[in-house]
């Protein structure tokens, strides 16, 4: 029992009730609307089997190219100070704030056919990235990858450079010490970071459609079907949402080690 010193007064437990609610009611309301009975069948429809591989190969190739791309960026954000790394720094977090529409328009200025650096890659390499499986992941790259290297940063500047300063006095080189000593301990630092950018990616949508289109087999992941089935068949759109809310569920719980302890 909370003692009365200790009791929360009412002008704070009101507002927290009502964030409370603003986050639980909506949840509340979609499984209340969830077609339990046809679930399974409707999961198991072909346009949504599709929309799942294509999910999965692109949130799990971005992952994965969040991973290398972000681990480096993360030890040379957490080791180093100066203007420099700051400037980097906040490029790295713009997507993590940028709407995701206006994220995909830079995308397609940038990687288009007539883009920056688009019409380059089409002239000499012949690789044309929107409307592709290839855009898509380049799309949910983006919008994950601030959240694997904050997520490591913070973990490497808690933990110090005692251990990788000892390892350099021992005689090992930079990528030894990075592989043997870093890399072990923020193992589950790197696996929270890997986790919450697959799940970045796996409901990225405004990015996606803007610069890799909605296209079936392609580039229409889980969101995408969503946002074209909710008025032709709004059933089948909520069993989706309610599929991703699982997952985003399930990584929740899979963090809660790191998030939910004192």
């Amino acid at each position: 029992m909370i003692s009365p010193s200790r009791r929360p007064p009412f002008a704070i437990l009101a507002p927290a009730g009502l964030g409370v609610a603003l986050v639980t009611v909506p949840i509340a309301g979609l499984l209340q609307r969830a077609p339990w009975s046809s679930l399974l069948e409707r999961l198991g429809s072909e346009t949504v089997l599709e929309a799942i591989r294509v999910s999965l190969v692109v949130s799990i190739v971005a992952a994965a190219l969040s991973l290398v791309l972000g681990l480096p960026l993360a030890w040379l954000l957490a080791r180093h100070d100066g203007r420099l790394v700051g400037i980097v720094r906040a490029a790295v977090l713009v997507p993590m704030v940028l709407p995701p529409v206006v994220g995909g328009t830079a995308l397609l200025f940038a990687l288009g056919r007539r883009g920056l650096i688009g019409q380059w890659l089409d002239a000499w390499f012949g690789i044309t990235l929107p409307f592709s499986t290839a855009g898509a992941i380049v799309a949910a790259t983006f919008v994950a990858l601030p959240f694997f290297v904050t997520t490591v940063e913070a973990a490497l500047r808690q933990a110090g450079t005692e251990l990788e300063e000892a390892a350099a006095v021992a005689g090992a080189e930079p990528l030894t010490r990075l592989l043997t000593v870093t890399i072990p301990t923020s193992r589950d630092a790197i696996l929270a970071g890997l986790a919450l950018a697959w799940a970045r990616a796996l409901g990225e949508f405004g990015a996606t459609i803007t610069f890799a289109g909605n296209l079936a087999g392609r580039t229409r992941t889980l969101p995408l079907e969503i946002f074209l089935t909710l008025e032709s068949d709004p059933a089948s759109a909520v069993a989706v949402s309610v599929l991703l809310l699982g997952v985003s569920l399930a990584v929740l719980v899979a963090l809660r080690g790191r998030w939910f302890t004192r």
